[in-house]
Order: C-alpha cells, then structure tokens, then sequence
C-alpha cells in the first residue's frame, strides 16, 4: 500500500509539471513568438491586405499604416531584417532631435569632410548651427552632417549607437540593430519595414522632426568666399504627391532604394515604408499611398503599430547629476516588451492552468486507485486457492 501510494503521489506530481511547467515556459518567451504588431506580420514575402488589393510594387518588404491610429492596412514581409541605408537616419533623429539645441554653432572637422557616402558639404574649420545640420542630415542624406551632430553630442558615435540601440527597443522596433548611425552598410545592422513606420510615426509626433522632414529647400554655406548653394529634399514625393509629408529615402549598393514617406489626406495621415526596392521608388510609393487613400473605408487592419514603453517619472534633482550636459533626461522603467505583445489566449490558458485547485490535478490518479487495488486481490484469492488444492492432494 506505501509503495502505491508513492505511486500516486508521484502521478499527481507529475501532472501538475506537466500542464503547468510548459505553460509557466511558453508565458514566459511568448513575446518571441508572436511577431510585434499582430500574427500576420511575419517576415514571409506574402503580401497581407483585408478588403482591397493593394497594386505590385517591386520591393521586397513593405508596410502602409495609418499614423494617427497605428492600424497596419497592408504588408509585405514587414519584419525581414534588411539593410535600411538612410531611412535608418530617423532612428538617428530621434535620438539626436531631444539632446542638442538647435542654437548651438558646429565647428566642422576633417573626419566630418572625409566621410564616405552621400554629403551635404560640411568643411572642416567652418560653422554651421545645428539646425542647419539636420536640415542637411533630411534634405541632402549628408553623412557629414549625420557625423557632425553625433560627434557635438555626448559619447560621440559610440553614445549615439548605444542610445539609438536603446530607443529602438523602447518602441518596439525589435527588427533594428544599430554599428552605424549614418545607415551604411555596415556588418550587423539591420532593420526592416514595420520599424520604419515606427520611426516614421514617433518623429511625426515631434513638430521639429516634421518640420526638417516636408522642408523641400535650404542653403547652406559655402567654405571660402561666404556665398550659399540650395539643396533640395531627395524625397521626391513632396514635389508631385498631394498632401505629401516627406519623411527619408535611402539607397547603398546592397540595401538598394529603401524609403519612408508619408501624406495626410481626407483626415488621414499614412505613411508607407519600403526595403531592398531596383528602381521606381517613388512610383510605387505613390501607387501604395493612392490605393490606400482610395480604399481607406473598406479596408480592415491587419495589424497595429505598438505604442512606445511607458516612462517612469522624471528623477528629481538629486538622482540627475552626472547625466549629459545637452538635455535633461527622463528615467525609463522598460518592462519586457515579450509581456507587452504576449498572446492573449496563452495567457488565458496559463492563467486558467493555475486557477484549478491542485487536489483537482490528483483526481485522475484517485479514480485510477481501484484498478490497481483489483489485481492484488485477485492474485490473492488464486494464491488461497491454489494453496487449498496443494493440502488436498498432499492428504
């Protein structure tokens, strides 16, 4: 009997970690198994829409979202890791946009002139405010300039990378990962469609952000006889697309043209995002935005755009000293974003599997008892048996 109910009490053990040892596990990493924004913005190469079909562009991955609502109104694989070249500058913008002030004179530097790629004319020696920097960072793409701001700033390159790192997460852009705050193509940095609308949507929300991203022209100075030359946005879409807001293009030779834009019509503000696009980047930009446009009522979301980690308080005095001379700073409680885009259903089910009262768990085992009780006594009734038989033919 002591052996059997060792038996029991092992079953009842073992049932329990078995329903609530995996359930306990999968709560735990199911934010790594749903993707960000909603299970059908995966990173397959199928083109996602609910209520209308959205015209063939020819980039591998892309996002339409409406800003103001966060609704995802069509995909292409929205969260395939690709080089993001300059779009990747909007990360960069909202990281640098709150620390620097923008009254504060640059002085440029030979690395800042030396730097590889696109350029909007930065001089070693010369000044330049930092406002007019991040108009050349949108308009022109310039590296230069990109390089300027980072180095004014606080832990220069390697600060802007660790904080851009940091801010991606925040909101919930878990596809990015910063080595080069210009967006060239550097080893291990990636990105993808759906963080771009994220980036796309949280600068929208800055006034200074929308404002250098729609600005279509600027001067900037030149370095020996104190004259200026005009420099013109890249983005396209602000010259021929009605109620177009701009935002950032890319190319590099392995990302290809990637683009964020955005335009406000009928009371709708979307914004389109496309990666690893040949050629026509504007076109099918257009092409999106129309369609969405047009089709904006029959449409159904297919995702969302998830809202920022909330903030703690601001520190007080006393727990801010030692922070950066350009800003001051908010301490961020981040609780993990896996909890924050965790399945509701698993969640139903984990929370369900700890709500049964545990003697429930040993009922199966308990109702099992009489079937292990019937054999011992059936053996002992044949032993008895078979005992009277023996004394019978011995007598």
């Amino acid at each position: 009997m002591r052996v059997l109910l060792t038996v029991c009490v092992t079953a009842v053990a073992s049932t329990a970690l078995a329903v609530a040892g995996p359930l306990a596990a999968t709560a735990a990493g199911q934010g790594l198994n749903t993707p960000v924004g909603g299970d059908q913005l995966t990173a397959e190469p199928t083109v996602v829409a609910d209520g209308a079909t959205p015209p063939a562009v020819q980039a591998s991955a892309y996002v339409v979202a409406d800003v103001d609502t966060g609704d995802v109104l069509a995909a292409k694989a929205p969260h395939a890791k690709l080089r993001p070249a300059s779009t990747l500058k909007t990360l960069t913008a909202l990281v640098l946009l709150p620390r620097l002030n923008k009254s504060d004179q640059v002085i440029g530097s030979d690395e800042d002139a030396s730097i590889i790629g696109s350029k909007v004319g930065v001089y070693p020696g010369l000044r330049y405010s930092v406002d007019l920097l991040f108009q050349g960072m949108f308009l022109a793409s310039g590296n230069d300039a990109v390089h300027a701001l980072v180095c004014h700033d606080e832990g220069g390159v390697p600060g802007t990378i660790q904080r851009m790192n940091k801010k991606a997460a925040e909101i919930g852009a878990l596809d990015t990962h910063v080595t080069d705050p210009t967006g060239l193509d550097a080893d291990g940095q990636y990105s993808s469609a759906y963080d771009l609308a994220l980036f796309a949507q949280a600068g929208l929300s800055r006034p200074d952000f929308a404002k250098y991203a729609s600005t279509k022209y600027t001067n900037f100075p030149l370095a020996k006889n104190g004259g200026s030359y005009q420099v013109a946005n890249q983005n396209k879409l602000l010259f021929n697309y009605d109620g177009a807001l701009g935002v950032k293009t890319g190319y590099t030779t392995l990302a290809r043209n990637t683009f964020v834009g955005a335009a406000r019509r009928n009371g709708h503000t979307l914004v389109v995002t496309m990666m690893n696009s040949p050629h026509g980047i504007t076109q099918d930009a257009s092409s999106l935005l129309d369609w969405a446009f047009k089709s904006y009522s029959a449409l159904s979301p297919i995702g969302t755009l998830v809202k920022p980690v909330a903030a703690a308080p601001p520190k007080t005095a006393s727990t801010t000293q030692g922070e950066g001379p350009n800003t001051s700073k908010k301490a961020s409680a981040l609780p993990p974003l896996r909890i924050r885009t965790a399945r509701v259903s698993n969640a139903l089910v984990h929370s369900a599997a700890y709500k049964v009262p545990v003697w429930a768990w040993a009922a199966p085992p308990i109702l099992l008892l009489p079937l292990f009780l019937r054999r011992p006594r059936a053996l002992r009734a044949k032993a008895k048996t078979a005992a009277k038989a023996r004394r019978a033919r011995q007598g």
